[in-house]
């Protein structure tokens, strides 16, 4: 009969090795890419180490450049040129760099009884009551007045303070404990705690002007600024080994900057592919793909068609199509391990297991395959026998039992191009909490199955 063991137990010294040796590194870019700018200028920084350059500093392509886009620092697109007409089918590996967070708002500063705090909305999937008590930092950018761009980075750094959501001490909690989980913490409750000094020879509001006049002296930053800025709050804490074998990851943002790391290493191990090879990093894809870095951006076609422009001299709109038509894509995104604590969430026999390799999802949606694009027999076929060709452990699963919600990915938008797609990526515990699980052999297995793609599919 079918069954699927932990992968472990069929790794030999030589794999554990190569697989502990992975993690090091992924963890080293967990901690360097806290939010999809900092990911994108740490993907842009490993990606010219490897020999890529910048696809518009360039007039045209040849088979085995190494070429890559940025859009608007929140995504980028990386290509091996293949030795076949781009024409003829790219393969994709899409992963979202964006991942549940605590954004400041535009105007965001006040104090209240003798404390200075910053208003926030929280962006994404999340359990609120999750994002109280713990150590926040924060990042981002401010453009200010005079059109001086400031980098913000403050809270991970060995010495640098930290941030925090306060919540309700237990002894006065009796009326909090009972609501529903989703409104023990309100979203308009989820203020940061920034300062507590007063200003002196102020008397109103003089926690705020201390605020500001600290701001002002440090960073350059005014409080019109705000209104410009991009600073989101996250975890203060770096990725640290799990458990006494240390065959886990613990880390923020594992959602899904494991898959997108993993494809970097895929695309970045390749060379003179016959297809071409095309790693996207995208943006917004927690709060639906939209926006000009999202998945549904015309950013994707744009990249495209300059590949087919700079590699064959000329362009029209059915070289896209006939691009699209013929390529493939692996959808590489996370998957809900199965957790035994919660066992009642998932049909243990198409549930996916930490350990037990990358996680194959034919689709996603939630309450009847709503929002998926369901991928079909013959592709997954062929995906299989990628896989065991190259000794990749895999598994198969979907997002829970039926009735209980599940989940999109960006894979129904780029179904819609007429693309065949999957969701391929690793299986997380915790998902979209501040600190999630991975195992260390899916995600070593993950860099495999991209890898495999990007080489041996369709041969």
């Amino acid at each position: 009969m079918y069954q699927k063991e932990s992968g472990w137990k069929a790794a030999d010294s030589a794999l554990k090795t190569r697989i502990y040796d992975f993690a090091e590194g992924y963890k080293t870019f967990l901690d360097a890419a806290k939010t999809e700018r900092a990911a994108v200028a740490e993907s842009v920084r490993l990606a010219k180490a490897q020999g890529f350059v910048d696809a518009e500093t360039k007039d045209s392509f040849k088979p085995g450049d190494k070429v890559y886009f940025v859009n608007r620092h929140k995504n980028v697109l990386l290509a091996v040129i293949g030795e076949e007409p781009v024409e003829a089918g790219i393969h994709f590996v899409i992963a979202h760099i964006d991942c549940p967070r605590v954004d400041i708002k535009q105007n965001p500063a006040y104090c209240d009884s003798g404390l200075a705090l910053l208003k926030t909305h929280y962006y994404g999937g999340i359990k609120k009551y999750q994002w109280t008590a713990i150590p926040l930092a924060l990042y981002g950018v401010v453009l200010t007045k005079d059109g001086k761009r400031i980098e913000v980075s403050i809270g991970d750094k060995e010495g640098d303070p930290v941030f925090c959501i306060t919540d309700l001490l237990p002894h006065l909690a009796t009326e909090q404990m009972q609501k529903k989980a989703t409104e023990i913490v309100a979203g308009e409750a989820l203020n940061i705690l920034v300062g507590s000094l007063p200003a002196e020879d102020c008397e109103k509001d003089a926690e705020k002007e201390a605020l500001l006049a600290l701001l002002g002296e440090r960073y350059g930053i005014s409080e019109e600024d705000f209104l410009s800025a991009e600073l989101e709050a996250v975890p203060a804490y770096n990725a640290r080994d799990l458990g006494f074998d240390r065959g886990m990851i613990a880390a923020y943002g594992q959602d899904d900057r494991v898959c997108a790391y993993t494809g970097l290493q895929a695309i970045f191990d390749l060379e003179n592919p016959a297809k071409t090879a095309v790693c996207v990093l995208t943006d917004k894809e927690e709060i639906g793909s939209m926006g000009n870095t999202g998945m549904r951006s015309a950013f994707f076609e744009y990249a495209i068609a300059v590949l087919l422009e700079k590699t064959t001299g000329q362009y029209h709109e059915l070289m896209l199509k006939r691009t699209f038509r013929n390529s493939k894509c692996l959808s590489a995104d996370v998957a809900a391990g199965f957790d035994p604590t919660y066992p009642e969430t998932h049909d243990k026999l198409n549930a996916t297991f930490m350990g037990r390799g990358v996680a194959i999802t034919k689709y996603t949606g939630s309450r009847g395959k709503g929002g998926t694009s369901d991928a079909n027999a013959e592709f997954l076929f062929d995906v299989r026998r990628c896989f065991d060709a190259e000794e990749v452990f895999w598994q198969c699963g979907e997002m829970g039992k039926v009735d209980f919600g599940g989940g999109g990915t960006i894979a129904q938008y780029v179904a819609n191009l007429d693309m065949e797609v999957v969701d391929c990526g690793v299986p997380l515990l915790s998902m979209h909490a501040p600190m999630e699980v991975a195992s260390k052999l899916d995600v070593y297995m993950a860099y495999r199955a991209y890898k495999a793609f990007f080489e041996t599919f369709g041969k």
